[in-house]
């Protein structure tokens, strides 16, 4: 698995597809809800499988912190250690720009994946586009 940090367009198209495929097409969230007013502003990630696309996620800086957004893999490459590749390479990429602390909002079904990865939970339960999640946070 090859983490890349999105360099020209192609490579945004493909974070896109396999978001849209994530949360649009399995999680029926909205596809105006998905690509956002922070997509400029954020750095992107994507995880090839060999030629094939298989994950993507994003980070930006929010008020001296770092948000860890939009982390997905595609159904048949779960269970397979990409997510972590992503999360990983995310927390390098923030630690590399002085940025020790992360956020990120966690669909609840995803808590214990990102438990496993040392963030906690630092808020009560939220929906957003209509399904649960919580804040949890780290310090890298």
């Amino acid at each position: 698995m090859k983490l890349k940090i999105v360099e020209n367009q192609k490579e945004l198209e493909d974070a896109f597809i396999v978001r849209k495929t994530v949360f649009v097409g399995e999680q029926n969230v909205p596809a105006e809800e998905e690509i956002d007013q922070h997509e400029e502003e954020s750095t992107h990630f994507v995880l090839y499988q060999g030629e094939s696309l298989i994950g993507a996620g994003r980070f930006r800086l929010v008020d001296g912190y770092g948000k860890v957004e939009r982390i997905c893999v595609l159904k048949e490459a779960r269970k397979t250690g990409a997510g972590k590749k992503i999360m990983v390479g995310i927390e390098d990429f923030a630690f590399k720009q002085g940025i020790h602390k992360l956020k990120l909002n966690a669909q609840t079904q995803a808590i214990p994946f990102y438990a496993g990865l040392g963030y906690e939970i630092v808020s009560e339960e939220f929906l957003d586009a209509g399904i649960p999640h919580k804040t949890m946070m780290k310090y890298i």
